[in-house]
């Protein structure tokens, strides 16, 4: 694929950067574009950038704060990577210094909202903290004295106030430091407190969760990591209290795993909410190198940065106005949450703190490394997420294995579970980027509300008469470790009270996931089980017998699932489903699924395997690379290779 012509970048350089020719010059030419496509659409006293696009709930005096805030974070990296003698236009510096004027002035027509409790401001306002925190030389220290006061009148309405008990707490944290920063009056309590309540939801090797309940997602690398060494460095040295050291050592944990969340291609695995942010994924990476507790060398860190930067690159983000749009590459709002505005996607600002670092710094001297998936086929087990993933080297796809995330509250304790109390207690309703059983960097869930009435992909479910699904909504998540991982999830039908269970475990076996699952079902309940949804501009090809089914696009990604136990679904018994817009990777979707006959009640066990490959797919063949064993609750399987597991 070519980048497109409108970001106006440099030449390739093959010689630095062997796998993604990119270089900074190429990092500090994509943000100038972003930055220079946000002009159209400021008022006129650059307080607020109201860009085109669906406004979130806040309205559209917040977005356009919004668009200030998260763009000043991308400005800030430019103007302070650049230095004194860097080559930033000044007029970048005068825009955000006249904003923050007209923003925090009552009269000027365009003022920011005040901070008031949970509200979004601030979110907006922590943005606006580090940018002026890393841009003090040239934007505050600069600022007249009275629109100086004004800035901190509207930051002090973070004092004693009530954030969003998850990454939130994190946002008072940077702003009231900054606040003492600049000697004006905050809370030392309200820091303290928010960096003692991350304590609660670590859950070790690196992993937080984004408040109570399994909440594992992206905000994990760009809020529960980030902020807490962002608030280290206004802090500054000896003003942490001797926490950064903690920070830096999860990090540090953290970024052992994360290079193996990107494909070949640079795509990271397509899972959690707010993916609209896209290469904010990259912020932890840069902060490893910023805060000095990377365990990545430095040739790595930007192969990773500059091909994830590059692979949207390619795919048409930013667009050809060189804005960021409601998607993950077009405009794709089903995968959007009602909190997010036109400006949202911002917040992938944060994947260019890299241009903090100065030019002549190793990440931005040393030569270009593979990725994981670049070297070798990859298998890492994450206990904490319970979560497995799958890389293959022949076709650079990661595949996610989900067991363990499902952003809900906390379910209740074993113990009540047995004693009878409702395994979805508390839990909302379920999510497709955390309720499917897997995702990869190349695949997304379908998500319409017109496909979510079907709920075919990554899905193993109950069919009630009329077809209505079960949902799989709390994960509970049993076992994680080396190749396997398993959990337990209730299904309900329509006017049946009861909470049927669900067990399943994974294992990963080359290129294959083998899915077993022991079902308690009604009489007369159909199983359907769904694959990986694959989407493209044309309509994929599709195939299909008795026992398998495949779906495969015009550019040769296949997902196919294979009967290898207990579904008997007759000719009926294996198609693809279709759709369309239901997809973030485009208009024309398909899913391979699985049909068991009518259940006869009771226990059952059904085993398929799933495969998503750019290589060709021969499920007839597929059928017999796996030796399936049941006996009462034990399933054994064995590989052609001789290797054997018991799930």
């Amino acid at each position: 694929m070519s980048v497109a012509p409108h970001l106006h970048l440099p030449p390739t350089d093959r010689v630095l950067s062997s796998r993604t020719g990119w270089t900074r010059a190429h990092w500090e030419a994509t943000a100038d574009r972003m930055l220079d496509a946000l002009t159209p659409y400021a008022t006129p006293g650059f307080a607020q950038y109201r860009l085109p696009g669906r406004g979130s709930w806040s309205g559209v005096v917040s977005d356009g704060l919004e668009g200030f805030a998260r763009s000043f974070l991308l400005a800030a990296c430019r103007i302070a990577g650049a230095g004194a003698g860097g080559a930033v236009d000044p007029a970048l510096t005068e825009r955000y210094a006249a904003g923050l004027a007209a923003g925090t002035d009552a009269a000027s027509g365009e003022a920011w909202p005040r901070l008031t409790d949970c509200s979004q401001q601030m979110v907006e306002a922590a943005s606006i903290a580090v940018a002026l925190h890393e841009t003090r030389p040239w934007i505050w220290d600069r600022l007249d004295a009275r629109v100086q006061e004004r800035v901190v009148d509207w930051f002090s309405g973070f004092v004693g106030g009530r954030t969003w008990d998850n990454n939130w707490r994190l946002f008072q944290v940077v702003s009231e430091q900054f606040l003492a920063s600049v000697g004006a009056p905050y809370s030392a309590s309200d820091i303290e407190e928010g960096l003692d309540r991350i304590e609660d939801w670590y859950v070790g090797d690196g992993w937080y969760t984004d408040g109570d309940g399994r909440n594992f997602d992206y905000y994990i690398g760009w809020a529960m990591h980030l902020y807490p060494l962002l608030w280290a460095r206004i802090a500054g040295p000896g003003g942490d209290g001797g926490r950064s050291a903690v920070h830096r050592q999860r990090l540090h944990r953290f970024l052992e795993d994360y290079p193996h969340f990107f494909g070949a291609d640079g795509a990271p695995v397509h899972q959690g909410r707010s993916l609209s942010y896209r290469f904010a994924a990259l912020g932890p990476v840069w902060m490893g190198a910023l805060a000095d507790c990377t365990p990545l060398a430095p040739g790595l860190t930007r192969r990773l940065a500059s091909g994830t930067l590059r692979h949207f690159a390619e795919r048409g983000v930013p667009d050809e106005r060189g804005l960021l749009t409601l998607g993950w590459y077009d405009t794709f709002l089903p995968s959007t949450q009602p909190y997010s505005g036109p400006a949202s996607p911002y917040w992938a600002s944060k994947g260019f703190l890299g241009l903090l670092l100065p030019p002549d710094h190793e990440v931005w001297t040393a030569r270009e490394l593979p990725l994981p998936v670049e070297e070798s086929d990859t298998y890492t087990a994450l206990p904490a997420p319970g979560w497995l993933l799958h890389g293959t080297r022949h076709d650079g796809i990661v595949r996610l294995v989900n067991h363990g995330s499902d952003h809900n509250p906390p379910a209740p304790h074993s113990a009540d579970i047995e004693a009878g109390a409702d395994p979805d207690l508390g839990a909302g309703e379920d999510d497709p980027h955390y309720a499917k059983f897997a995702y990869s960097t190349a695949t997304a869930p379908e998500s319409a509300p017109h496909a979510l009435v079907r709920d075919v992909d990554g899905h193993l479910a109950l069919l009630a008469p009329d077809g209505t699904p079960s949902r799989r909504r709390r994960i509970h998540p049993l076992r994680c470790e080396d190749r396997v991982a398993s959990s337990w999830s209730a299904a309900r039908l329509p006017g049946d009270e009861r909470a049927y269970r669900i067990e399943t475990t994974s294992v990963l076996h080359g290129p294959w996931e083998i899915r077993v699952h022991r079902v308690e079902a009604p009489e007369g309940a159909v199983v359907r089980e769904g694959g990986h949804a694959v989407a493209h501009t044309q309509s994929p090809f599709a195939s299909s017998a008795p026992d398998w089914a495949l779906a495969r696009t015009a550019d040769g990604l296949s997902s196919a699932l294979v009967a290898l136990y207990g579904w008997d679904g007759g000719v009926d018994g294996a198609a693809v489903a279709r759709d369309v817009e239901s997809n973030a990777y485009g208009p024309h979707s398909a899913v391979p699924y699985l049909r068991s006959a009518p259940h006869a009640g009771g226990r059952s066990v059904h085993v398929s395997l799933v495969v998503l490959s750019r290589d060709s797919i021969h499920p007839e063949a597929l059928r017999t690379a796996v030796r399936v064993r049941v006996d009462g609750d034990s399933v054994v399987l064995t590989f052609l290779d001789g290797r054997t597991v018991e799930a």
